[in-house]
């Protein structure tokens, strides 16, 4: 249906050259097609509407994509400028509806179209630049510099999808005739249960798999699947039509707690894209509003698949329920799909093959089924973790991470617009449950119990780390670094005004909540979602767990609150955001105490970094910075280095580059004096560290 190369890229096969061209290929009908989707749009008003309040306006999007590449690829140090470093702040964070991102419009002076326009050649024209001219190896693997490219690209994809749901919910004046919606209808069949015969399911990708992944497709897991009966069709709308009716939306007992609170604020009385219209149904396409198809699929949120489910049961006094993620795999490799790269013609409606919509649930038949893949993705039981082994790219290391939270569910089999690693088998993502994408669901009848989400402890070795750094017990002596930083920041402030503190590179957050003992309110900001989340979560909740290697493969389970430390009170007064210490967002200044503890050495440019912090600071406010000075080529190139190396024959510190930097708009207070800290490793291995702490005083 929509022509170009929609199909990810088998990274094995072929010479350089060959992939070279394949890369570029891929690069540009991506951004072409990313392009033709805004196309949709019928004014350049449209761009800032904001039709999902959980999201930003489309403007957002369509300059997140373009600026994801220039912030990836400085990252992994293959760029070594940025195009435009107001937008790639603006457009940076803020896509998923973690309660760390900014979604205050107040802090967004968004650009015209024609700017993002015009920074989107620009983009695309630097990364076609590096695609040509990077020294390329075969075959290309997660450790390789053409994966941040295919990163970039696959991301771009998944843009594709999510803005289209977007642009779905916008009026339908402000939208205009895209591509060929799929013209078919009529009755809808009726469902029916099939026998699927248990068996083995075996997931997870090894790190020399052909096509490109996400972090939490690779790794290993295996299970035994019972047997279990699954549904011959999607639900249709029809289908779903008989629990509206039978007053689904407004019984209580069928929904779960977290679906009927959500039925009580959102007011939901049929599902999101049905329009009532003089007594009758129809239904929002991405851009028309047709009569009802009653044989298409039934799209809606988990929330509103497990109450249909629970009604089904109750209906029919049977076990009925979605399907885990385990049994949606066993009923698909029992049919010997072929996988996209590799098919001629795409099996079901996906990959943009077929249709802009969906189509008849009866259209596209595998076997005895139908709809195993494409026209809508289905719901499962099953909240995304990561496998056995898994572990997070190091230039995108909050893809997944965030989402293991319980609170994010598997969809699996793709829509009519799932293109590129979106459209594989391994394929893995997670949605918070009243979230709707192009989604519907099938049913199973099942007697194999569902593994209930367990409270998370957190199982990330770097984070869990930081966990007990900031909030475990002190071991040999030495006092907590967040603690004694804090109270010697408080100390130097008095006196002077404790309004508004700034945290950079918090990590979980211990610093930012001791600040908060003082001041009237702490803003605490790192790179990592994987630190913030842990913040976040003592914030909201007060309590964070995690587990601790202590020998081999023996852990220790760990359980903080802020209580247990008196910060209970601070809660009020603190906020976290995920965000880049080298380019932060302009809402970020007026501060009267700035902290950059063990930061300057894990920055790709610390010079600029002290160069342009007091922009940051007011005059007389204090900047107090705490480094171990540990200079490493693998955070920053030796010529970004603040100090350690010989100047002109001599040795040249650290302390000394920070003074030169600092002094023409900084005093120094006092002498800098040595903290200690220790962060655990396993039950008998410990990293002892001395960092320097300075405070400097803004003069002008």
């Amino acid at each position: 249906m929509i022509t170009g190369n929609c199909r990810t890229i088998i990274l094995n096969k072929g010479s350089v050259e060959q992939k070279r061209e394949e890369i570029l290929s891929y690069f540009h009908k991506t951004f072409d097609i990313d392009k033709k989707l805004y196309n949709a749009l019928a004014h350049n008003e449209t761009y800032y509407l904001r039709p999902e309040p959980l999201r930003h306006p489309l403007i957002f999007y369509f300059g997140h994509t373009a600026s994801f590449y220039i912030n990836k690829l400085v990252m992994a140090k293959i760029l070594d400028r940025r195009i435009n470093p107001r937008l790639e702040s603006m457009f940076a964070i803020g896509v998923d509806e973690m309660s760390w991102d900014d979604l205050d419009e107040k802090n967004y002076n968004w650009p015209s179209v024609e700017e993002v326009r015009a920074y989107r050649k620009e983009v695309r024209d630097c990364v076609t630049d590096i695609i040509k001219k990077m020294d390329m190896t075969m075959p290309i693997t997660w450790d390789t510099p053409f994966w941040v490219i295919l990163m970039g690209i696959e991301h771009q994809r998944i843009h594709l999808e999510t803005s289209s749901v977007i642009i779905r919910r916008l009026p339908i004046e402000e939208v205009c005739d895209l591509w060929e919606i799929c013209r078919e209808s009529s009755l809808a069949p009726v469902n029916s249960l099939l026998p699927v015969p248990g068996g083995e399911v075996t997931l997870g990708k090894s790190f020399d798999h052909p096509l490109y992944g996400w972090d939490n497709e690779f790794g290993h897991h295996r299970f035994d699947v019972w047997d279990f009966k699954a549904s011959k069709y999607l639900v249709s709308n029809q289908e779903l039509l008989s629990f509206i009716e039978d007053g689904g939306y407004t019984t209580q007992r069928y929904w779960t707690e977290e679906g009927w609170n959500w039925l009580r604020y959102s007011q939901a009385r049929h599902p999101l894209f049905w329009v009532e219209e003089e007594g009758r149904y129809c239904l929002r396409t991405m851009t028309k509003i047709i009569d009802m198809p009653w044989d298409w699929p039934a799209e809606v949120n988990y929330l509103e698949a497990k109450a249909f489910c629970n009604w089904l049961s109750e209906k029919q006094s049977k076990t009925i329920r979605l399907p885990t993620e385990d049994e949606w795999y066993r009923l698909r490799d029992l049919h010997d799909i072929p996988d996209q790269p590799y098919w001629e013609k795409a099996p079901g409606n996906i990959n943009l093959e077929h249709w802009a919509s969906s189509c008849p649930v009866s259209y596209f038949q595998f076997g005895k089924f139908f709809d195993i893949i494409g026209n809508v993705w289905q719901w499962t039981e099953t909240p995304i973790t990561g496998f056995t082994g898994f572990k997070v790219h190091p230039f995108y290391d909050d893809f997944s991470t965030p989402t293991f939270d319980t609170q994010h569910n598997l969809i699996k089999g793709g829509s009519w617009i799932s293109t590129g690693n979106e459209a594989t088998r391994d394929s893995r993502y997670g949605f918070r449950r009243h979230f709707y994408q192009h989604a519907g669901f099938r049913y199973v009848e099942a007697e194999q119990p569902l593994e209930q989400p367990q409270t998370m402890y957190e199982g990330d070795g770097a984070v869990s780390q930081y966990c007990e750094a900031h909030y475990g017990q002190e071991y040999f002596g030495v006092e907590n670094f967040q603690k004694i930083c804090a109270k010697i920041c408080l100390e130097y402030m008095q006196g002077k005004p404790m309004k508004r503190a700034l945290d950079l590179g918090c990590s979980v957050g211990r610093t930012t909540f001791e600040l908060a003992r003082r001041f009237e309110f702490v803003t605490g900001l790192d790179f990592s979602a994987r630190f913030i989340r842990i913040a976040f979560q003592m914030q909201e909740k007060g309590i964070i767990r995690y587990q601790l290697p202590e020998e081999g493969k023996i852990v220790s389970f760990h359980e903080k609150r802020l209580r247990d430390f008196g910060l209970e009170a601070t809660k009020s007064r603190v906020e976290f955001f995920q965000a880049d210490a080298l380019n932060l967002k302009p809402q970020f200044h007026d501060y009267n105490l700035i902290f950059a503890g063990n930061l300057i050495d894990r920055l790709i440019d610390p010079i600029a970094f002290l160069t342009n912090i007091h922009q940051r600071l007011q005059v007389g406010g204090l900047l107090v910075i705490a480094s171990p000075y540990t200079w490493l080529e693998e955070f920053t190139k030796t010529q970004n280095w603040v100090g350690g190396f010989r100047r002109d024959g001599e040795p040249y510190t650290t302390f000394e580059g920070i003074t030169d930097i600092l002094t023409p708009h900084f005093a120094m207070r006092d002498q800098p004096q040595d903290i200690e800290f220790t962060i655990r490793e396993t039950g008998r291995k410990f990293q002892h560290t001395v960092s320097q702490l300075s405070v400097w005083e803004r003069s002008r």
